[in-house]
Order: C-alpha cells, then sequence, then structure tokens
C-alpha cells in the first residue's frame, strides 16, 4: 500500500496507486500513443515537453500504477500542469476519457502526496470552508465589493506592493474578479414566471462564485429563459456544483455537494436543469461518475437528474426560441469555452443564437478551441502557463478585429477581460447569454 509521502522525499516515494479512486486500466490501455493529441494539447504546444503532453501524462499514470514511478514530485508537477480542458479528448481517435484519468489520477494525489503546508492550508480553506458555504461567500464577496467601490484597490495594485510578498501574487490580482452588488444569492427562491404561456418549467443552477461575481449574467439568463416561455425556478436549497472540487481531485466533498444538488432538483419535478456555466454544467452532467465506484446506490439518482441538464445555449437552439431580437450593429467573435466544446461537445449552439442577431457581425476566432488559460482556478496557482496561453488569445482576437468577445463561460469571461484590460483596444467581454438579453431589450426599446 501507498504511504503518505511528502514532496522532499519524493524521491524515495512508494510506487503505486493506494486505496480509492486510482485510474484504471480500462480506461487508460485505450491510448495507442499515436500523438494526435498532441498539437491539441496547449501545454504541449507551449513547452513542448512530450511529458506534458495527454500521452505523456498517460504514460506516467501507467507507470505509477506498474510501480516503476513513484507518486512524488515529477508525477504531481506533469499531472497539475494540465488545464484538464479535454481537447485532447475531440482529437483522440480511441475515445480515450482523459479527463477521467487525469481527475482520477488527482484523487490519489489528493490523498497520499503531501503538499507544501500553506499550500494545504489555502486548498483547505477554500476547498473545504469557502465554496460550500454560502455565508462564507456572501461575507468574503461583501468585503472585496467594498474594497473595490472604496477606491482603494487601483491605488493597491499601482503600488506594487503585492509584488513585494510575490511576483505571481500581483499577476493574479489583475484577475480578481468584480462583485455585483446585488448579490444573486438574495434571488434564491425566487420562481419567476413568463407573462404569456408557460413552455417549460426550468430550474436555474446559479453556481457559487457566480452569485456574487457574475449576478448580472444570472439576472440575464432569467430574464431570456423567462423570454422563452419558461418557468424560471430558482431552488433556494442548491450549492456548488463540485467541479473545483472534482478538477483538483477532492472527491469525497465533490461527492457531499452532489448529492445535496441531486436531491433538490429531483425534488423539484422540472423539465430541465439550465446552466450558464461551462464548468459547471460539465460537471453536472458528469454526476453519475462520482458514484460509479463509490456510494453505487446514488448512481441512478445521478443518473436522472444528468439527463436534465442543459447548458442556456444548448436548451434555447434545441427549441423555437424567441428571435424577437433587436439589432445590434457590431464586430464579433466567439471563444468556445473548453468544457462546452471539448466536454459537452456543444459548438455549434451559440452561434446559432448569435447568427439569429440583426446587425451582428461573426468573425471566427483561429484557434477558438485552444483553452484561454482560464481552467478553474489554473490562472491562478499555473499563473505563468495561463499567461502564455491568453496572450496567444489576445493575439487571434487581434486578428479579428472584433469590438465584442463572446464566450459562455465565467471563467472565460474573466480571464477574456483581464486580456483586454491590458491591451490598447477598447473591447466589450460577453456571455452570449448577456448578449441575447441586450438584443432582446434592444426590440423593446424600439417598439
Amino acid at each position: 500500500m501507498i504511504e503518505i509521502q511528502n514532496n522532499a522525499a519524493a524521491s524515495s516515494a512508494t510506487s503505486g496507486y493506494g486505496p480509492g479512486e486510482a485510474p484504471e486500466w480500462e480506461y487508460f490501455f485505450k491510448c495507442i500513443h499515436c500523438g494526435l493529441c498532441l498539437n491539441a494539447c496547449p501545454t504541449y504546444r507551449e513547452l513542448g515537453f512530450e511529458m506534458d503532453s495527454p500521452r505523456g501524462r498517460i504514460y506516467q499514470i501507467i507507470q505509477v500504477e506498474r510501480g516503476r514511478l513513484p507518486l512524488g514530485d515529477s508525477f504531481v508537477r506533469h499531472i497539475d500542469s494540465c488545464l484538464d480542458c479535454r481537447a485532447c479528448e475531440t482529437a483522440c481517435p480511441s475515445g480515450v476519457e482523459y479527463g477521467r484519468l487525469v481527475e482520477s489520477a488527482r484523487a490519489q494525489i489528493n490523498r497520499y502526496y503531501q503538499r507544501p503546508r500553506i499550500g494545504r492550508r489555502v486548498r483547505r480553506v477554500f476547498f473545504e470552508k469557502l465554496l460550500p458555504d454560502r455565508k462564507s461567500l456572501d461575507r468574503l464577496g461583501t468585503l472585496l465589493w467594498l474594497f473595490q467601490k472604496s477606491g482603494i484597490e487601483p491605488i493597491v495594485v499601482k503600488s506594487g506592493i503585492l509584488k513585494l510578498f510575490s511576483k505571481k501574487l500581483g499577476r493574479v490580482a489583475a484577475l480578481s474578479p468584480r462583485m455585483e452588488k446585488p448579490f444573486f444569492t438574495e434571488r434564491l427562491g425566487q420562481v419567476v414566471t413568463p407573462e404569456g404561456e408557460v413552455r417549460y418549467r426550468v430550474a436555474f443552477f446559479a453556481g457559487c462564485i457566480a452569485n456574487l461575481a457574475f449576478a448580472r449574467l444570472n439576472d440575464a439568463t432569467v430574464r431570456v429563459l423567462v423570454r422563452n416561455g419558461c418557468e424560471v425556478v430558482i431552488p433556494e436549497a442548491q450549492g456548488c456544483c463540485g467541479a473545483l472540487h472534482v478538477h483538483a481531485g477532492i472527491r469525497d466533498r465533490a461527492r457531499e455537494l452532489a448529492k445535496q444538488n441531486i436531491r433538490t432538483f429531483l425534488d423539484g419535478d422540472f423539465d430541465y436543469v439550465i446552466s450558464n456555466a461551462a464548468g459547471c454544467g460539465s460537471v453536472l452532467k458528469e454526476y453519475p461518475l462520482l458514484f460509479e465506484r463509490e456510494e453505487r446506490e446514488f448512481y441512478e439518482r445521478a443518473r436522472e437528474f444528468s439527463s436534465k441538464v442543459r447548458d442556456v445555449t444548448e436548451f434555447l437552439a434545441g427549441i423555437d426560441f424567441n428571435r424577437n431580437f433587436g439589432a445590434i450593429r457590431a464586430r464579433a467573435t466567439y471563444q468556445d469555452p473548453c468544457h462546452l466544446g471539448h466536454a459537452q461537445r456543444i459548438r455549434s449552439a451559440p452561434r446559432q443564437l448569435m447568427a439569429a442577431i440583426p446587425g451582428l457581425e461573426l468573425v471566427e476566432l483561429k484557434e477558438s478551441e485552444v483553452c484561454c488559460g482560464s481552467a478553474g482556478i489554473y490562472n491562478v496557482v499555473q499563473n505563468e502557463m495561463a499567461e502564455r496561453l491568453l496572450k496567444a488569445k489576445m493575439q487571434r482576437v487581434d486578428e479579428t478585429g472584433a469590438e465584442l468577445i463572446l464566450t459562455a463561460n465565467p471563467g472565460c469571461l474573466l480571464q477574456l477581460r483581464a486580456g483586454v484590460a491590458r491591451s490598447n483596444r477598447r473591447r466589450r467581454v460577453l456571455h452570449v447569454i448577456e448578449l441575447l438579453d441586450e438584443a432582446y431589450a434592444g426590440r423593446d426599446s424600439s417598439s
């Protein structure tokens, strides 16, 4: 059995996986080492190192399983550097479920590898105390809102004082989300009904941090759904989806969060559960994976729940959506969120919605499917690589000459807005649903 190792003792770490959710042969044996994943992988494209490619990481996963490589520093470094963007799954001809592999490898790392003390404490507070606790999030959000509104924030950032603590801290501060009062948490428990016929009864999954930093996006999502004949229920008992926990390998906590959401949304007898966040929607659809090997009795309930989950763009494009839009005369480009395009395989739906807006000129973004560097909290914990990916993304955006940058995931919005803020070009970065909301409002004002 593997022993818990600290990072200083990596060279002598015991090999093999311990009890628990480890990568399984039936999933990694599919890799035929063809290399078609290499050019799809953002970290390999940037670094050119085999061990930082999907094929290389799978090779390391196999070597740990066979006892030839310790579950130590080197393995952890290469697995941590993965964005979990799943672009390799799109490229793979053999159907390798790479996301499942890297997330189970991280579950082993989380259980059997001892990170530095400060890192452990930060992870414990963020994943165990903050994300699952709505009251704690609201309190922190209010403090950040006061700090941002006070006028002190730009003084602190420009002073360079943050760089005295860490060069990384100075860069990461620019990624801090803007708090939006009133928080969307105030609307939890509400039911919003359309003026005309109710075509669908849907539940809106509001997220956790999104309630604070993307409250207006959540408001816009509800309005757009109502415009399309939906009775929108915003369940009060919903909570964090657990996506960040899954990506970090903290699967036990993710299961607890999943159970809470499954119970909450199945009890409501909804036609659909709607998400406006690609990362959240992806893990909501994959809740059954959390219960395949652990707590099997909850597996069927997870499957029933996941069958109802729809990304908001997927839902709207799948119905006879309301095309009563006002004109938006602008040049726009669209960035495919990784967990919408690669994980959920939803690419045409957002474009179908945007194409219906009069006056909008949509210019395709080269390499739109390549990650922008956000990837949950990747842009914080792996900031240097994230910055390289963002720089490349913004260069591609410049080539389009677009005034609007559109995407369909809150994390991408943050990353792309940070890229715009550092440039000399004035551009707006919007969620596709925010653009639809503006188009509906434009039609109202012209009537």
